[in-house]
């Protein structure tokens, strides 16, 4: 068989099958094109071996093919083919609604940028399973039933949260937040950035570093013209966070994305294209309920910065500044293939841009300019990345970043002070960009408000509420 791939024709993408072993920690997710070679990517949970009992045992299954469904994703893009196969196991109509809202918004940006129209084409089969493929239970003898909706058990996991860390501002302020209110967490990221784990050690609580290594086919495919770009990497993400806090003991999987990365890049001719999708609130909202009620009802998954805005959790990270030589969130540091943190900010991107911008109202000149080593808006040649910040005559950019009317209202703070108002970039906003726009959208304090919508649960969102306020 040859192991060419053309991507024009294939014609299905397969699950072949799933599995893990208690002994070692390590999860096998395999996938194929039409018949050929297996994709075998693999997940790995440092603690093991593993001892389940029979309820969690299921539910572990469970998460394990949620995971197996979702990561999918990072394959199903190289050709996107008509057709979709699960082997071994199904999958009801609410798991399937599911999933094609993962591969359709969170495929959304790579669709844009390869123009295709991915609507009506991402169908996932419910029913029977495709004959032919390896079934049966992982090495912990999982039984293949799923709950039907609202039916999952209660397991008894133990009071302690996964916390994601990114080695951004934003997971250092959830972190801080919950130490703040003594709830017992691990520091957790995926893969092998010694930014991130530099940055999860400098928290001093204890840390848990997962394993991901997709299939090395993958790569060759790419050079042999496969489709390529964005996924939904927060959603693969979610779901090897929940699979490992099913294995290590714990009833809180925390991720750390505010309210603003709910809104996408308006671009015209095809409307909100978002980059961050399942950073969003639809994706958590749903993922979240699907989890609860179909995974382990007494495992909560949420966002704890849901009911900020970009600039309310800025005002929240400076409030301490043990984290200024260790945080980084230029996604120049963060490559698939490798890091390259000669810097921890490059200064030229959009997330350089962004979180330059959105500290700056609320840090001091001096500390702001020392963590990134130069003024960033006192630079010309920055001066279209931040017209695409603030939305003046270009779109959002497709990265993490803030929403357009926050960008305009930190810059609108800054032409008000003194040591920014000269900057380059900030005078430019004043003389040509400000006289344009509605003062009464302006303001800084009316983004820090807190929203009602998340999934906090109670207990913890009413311990936190008055800290997130100030």
């Amino acid at each position: 068989m040859s192991s060419e791939f053309k991507r024009d024709e294939i014609r299905a993408f397969r699950f072949v099958r799933c599995a893990f072993d208690a002994q070692t920690g390590i999860a096998q997710l395999v996938y194929a094109f039409d018949d050929g070679p297996e994709l075998v990517e693999t997940v790995t949970v440092p603690g093991a071996p593993f001892v389940l009992d029979g309820v969690r045992a299921e539910a572990a299954e469970r998460a394990l093919r949620l995971l197996h469904l979702i990561a999918g994703v990072s394959y199903y893009k190289a050709a996107v083919p008509e057709e979709i196969r699960i082997e071994g196991y199904t999958i009801d109509a609410d798991t399937a609604a599911l999933l094609e809202s993962v591969y359709l918004n969170g495929l959304g940006e790579f669709a844009y940028r390869n123009g295709l129209n991915l609507r009506g084409r991402i169908r996932f089969p419910v029913g029977d399973a495709v004959a032919g493929g390896p079934s049966g239970p992982s090495s912990s003898g999982i039984a293949p039933e799923s709950p039907s909706a609202g039916t999952a058990p209660v397991l008894g996991l133990p009071e302690h949260a996964l916390v994601a860390i990114g080695g951004g501002k934003d997971s250092l302020v959830s972190i801080e937040a919950l130490r703040g209110v003594d709830i017992q967490q691990t520091v957790t990221w995926i893969g092998g950035s010694q930014l991130i784990k530099a940055c999860a050690e400098r928290t001093g609580l204890p840390t848990l570093n997962l394993g991901r290594q997709l299939a090395p086919q993958l790569f060759e495919y790419n050079r042999q013209g496969a489709c390529n770009g964005h996924i939904p990497v927060t959603a693969v993400n979610s779901a090897i966070l929940v699979f490992a806090a099913l294995l290590t003991g714990a009833n809180h999987v925390v991720f750390s994305n505010e309210r603003s990365a709910s809104y996408g890049s308006l671009i015209e001719g095809t409307g909100e294209v978002n980059h961050q999708w399942s950073k969003g609130w639809a994706f958590e909202r749903d993922f979240g309920d699907y989890v609860h009620a179909r995974i382990a009802a007494d495992l909560h998954y949420y966002s704890l910065l849901r009911p900020l805005s970009e600039l309310a959790v800025a005002r929240q990270f400076v409030k301490t500044d043990h984290y200024d030589a260790h945080f980084s969130s230029c996604n120049r540091n963060f490559h698939i293939l490798g890091e390259r943190p000669v810097n921890r900010w490059c200064g030229v991107c959009p997330k350089c841009h962004f979180v330059f911008l959105a500290l700056a109202p609320f840090m001091p000149k001096p500390r702001l300019v020392g963590i990134f080593g130069r003024n960033l808006l006192d630079d010309p040649a920055q001066t279209a990345g931040y017209d695409a910040l603030l939305e003046f005559q270009d779109h959002k950019p497709f990265e993490c970043v803030g929403e357009g009317r926050e960008s305009r209202a930190a810059m609108a703070a800054l032409a008000e002070r003194p040591e920014w108002r000269e900057d380059d970039i900030v005078e430019r906003f004043v003389r040509e960009i400000r006289p344009q726009l509605d003062a009464t959208e302006l303001d800084v304090d009316a983004l820090m408000a807190l929203d009602d919508e998340h999934r906090v649960p109670a207990a913890i969102w009413e311990r936190l509420r008055a800290r997130f306020a100030a």
